[in-house]
């Protein structure tokens, strides 16, 4: 086979993943982990079981390490891989509780997707209308494609106020006052 048949062969065997990762599957990606959430949310009885029941899914929608890492901003370089483990491990805890604890079991909010936009390759953000408990909500999602893992929410955006920056002014200012000891002490305290 001719180097040029080689090219083309692969090129032709890729394309399927090309348009596999399209921002109409990340917007699917996120209808679909939206409403796996609500069947979840739907189904708890109280709050503690609605955060055990949301973890798996939140877990394989999100991306916490990104996430994490961009909360914590510049200062990420100097933790050491250990620090960023357990700061990773503690701020997955601290947002789980925090979403879950924003629901009330049965009570399900109304959604109404936008059409999803591309910032740049492999980046899409999806508006949405949320209604819930009467309030009405602008929320943006973030997805970024990260390679074999596919589409993951890497921020989410709820009334203009984007949930990575609130985390990082949080944690720049614990940083620049004790290191990653003290970004690590502060999640350890938010997560009892």
């Amino acid at each position: 086979m001719k180097p040029c048949s080689i090219l083309l062969a692969l090129l032709l065997v890729g394309m399927p993943a090309l348009r596999a990762s399209t921002p109409a599957d990340a917007e699917s990606f996120l209808k679909n982990a939206v409403a796996q959430v609500a069947t979840a949310a739907n189904s708890a009885i109280d709050g503690p079981s609605l955060a055990k029941q949301l973890e798996p899914l939140l877990v394989k929608t999100i991306s916490f390490d990104a996430m994490t890492r961009r909360a914590v901003g510049p200062g990420w370089r100097q933790f050491t891989d250990a620090q960023q483990a357990e700061a990773i491990r503690l701020f997955t805890a601290l947002v789980i509780r925090s979403y879950s604890g924003k629901f009330t079991p049965g009570e399900l909010p109304t959604i109404d997707y936008k059409s999803a936009q591309s910032p740049a390759p492999g980046r899409v953000e999806i508006s949405t209308k949320t209604t819930y408990k009467g309030s009405k909500y602008d929320v943006v999602y973030r997805l970024e494609l990260l390679g074999a893992k596919g589409w993951r929410i890497t921020d989410i955006v709820i009334e203009g106020v984007s949930m990575v920056a609130n985390y990082r002014t949080q944690f720049d200012a614990r940083f620049k006052a004790g290191g990653a000891d003290a970004v690590i002490g502060s999640l350890k305290k938010s997560t009892l």
